[in-house]
């Protein structure tokens, strides 16, 4: 997996804990330059790609909040990180941000205890729902993604540890990267990884920097058997002339990679895709040729988030279309992959 190698690391005083501290000596040949707040930095020469590879924050994360989600999780953790190695040319966490280098919040027990108290308030025993039967799930990577984090530091690892050991709470997180490291974490399988997964051409045009397909494929059945509970996102689906043909392709390469015990359990999510205008105008300047597949005005409407963002995402009646195009492929080529949700 590729990893961060700063020549900028930016900290806030709060920051330097012992994680802090080992990670500001994890890059000794870094300029290092204290910032009084981690969400405002100074300005920072390069292009987004270039921010991204070149600079780390660590800082302090403040707001413990659990927010409700019901999809991939029943609620997402306060982040571990914001930010990512990748620059996928759809990423929601680089929506309206001039630059988004990735930021370490080195206070991960206080992100922890704040899970804790919140699972705590939770109804016992849970009402199985989707996201799990008998635990409540906790989205631990929603603003970054884990695999990188646990590249920078011992986080993720203190993180799987916390939610192995937890008689309530599950983790659970999407990756686009592998990292052999997090095979050794153990989790008894109370941490589940979601390897998003798109067909190798499209792949290759907008998930700019990640892991390949074929690494991504290789290394579900390693996770399985290192204690991982491993599903799939297939997230973001693109439409374009012979999407579903591509995908064809994918299933059955997933069909033929997965392990039989495996597919007893693994589940997937389906979300098609959103865009928006900003990130268009960035991405024209970058990556022109993955704009031709993801920005196509003729089939795509705006649309509000949940956050007050306005977005653009398949109309949608053409969306409800090809929502029932994509289930009949799936219930015909991977029938034992149950989709979890679709959007």
């Amino acid at each position: 997996m590729q990893k961060l190698n700063p020549t900028t690391i930016f900290y806030t005083a709060d920051a330097l804990n012992e994680r802090g501290k080992a990670a500001l000596l994890s890059y000794p040949n870094a300029d290092q330059q204290q910032i009084v707040q981690h969400n405002r930095l100074p300005s920072v020469d390069g292009n987004h790609y270039q921010v991204k590879s070149n600079v780390l924050v660590l800082g302090r994360l403040k707001t413990l909040v659990c927010r409700e989600s019901g999809r991939s999780s029943d609620f997402i953790s306060p982040s571990l990180a914001n930010g990512c190695l990748g620059a996928c040319a759809y990423c929601y966490v680089d929506r309206n941000k001039p630059v988004n280098p990735i930021t370490l919040f080195t206070n991960t027990e206080e992100i922890l205890a704040a899970v804790d108290k919140h699972v705590q308030k939770q109804a016992w025993p849970k009402v199985p729902n989707q996201t799990h039967t008998h635990y409540y799930t906790y989205d631990i990577g929603c603003n970054s993604d884990v695999s990188v984090d646990a590249s920078i530091s011992d986080s993720v690892e203190t993180t799987v540890k916390f939610f192995r050991n937890h008689p309530k709470a599950f983790a659970t997180f999407a990756t686009k990267f592998v990292n052999q490291e997090m095979l050794a974490y153990d989790p008894q399988g109370k941490t589940r990884i979601r390897y998003s997964l798109l067909p190798h051409r499209v792949s290759k045009l907008v998930d700019v920097r990640t892991d390949t397909l074929e690494k991504r494929l290789a290394a579900i059945n390693d996770f399985y058997h290192a204690g991982y509970d491993v599903h799939v996102n297939f997230s973001p689906v693109i439409v374009y002339e012979g999407w579903l043909e591509d995908y064809r392709q994918l299933f059955e390469r997933l069909n033929e990679v997965v392990h039989p015990k495996l597919k007893s359990t693994m589940s997937c999510e389906v979300i098609f895709l959103t865009h928006n205008q900003w990130q268009h105008e960035l991405n024209l300047s970058i990556n022109p040729m993955a704009e031709e597949l993801i920005w196509a005005p003729a089939i795509q409407e705006t649309k509000k988030s949940q956050f007050g963002g306005i977005n653009v995402r398949y109309q949608y009646q053409l969306k409800a279309q090809w929502i029932s195009e994509f289930r009949r492929l799936q219930q015909e080529v991977i029938p034992w992959c149950e989709i979890r949700y679709i959007f």
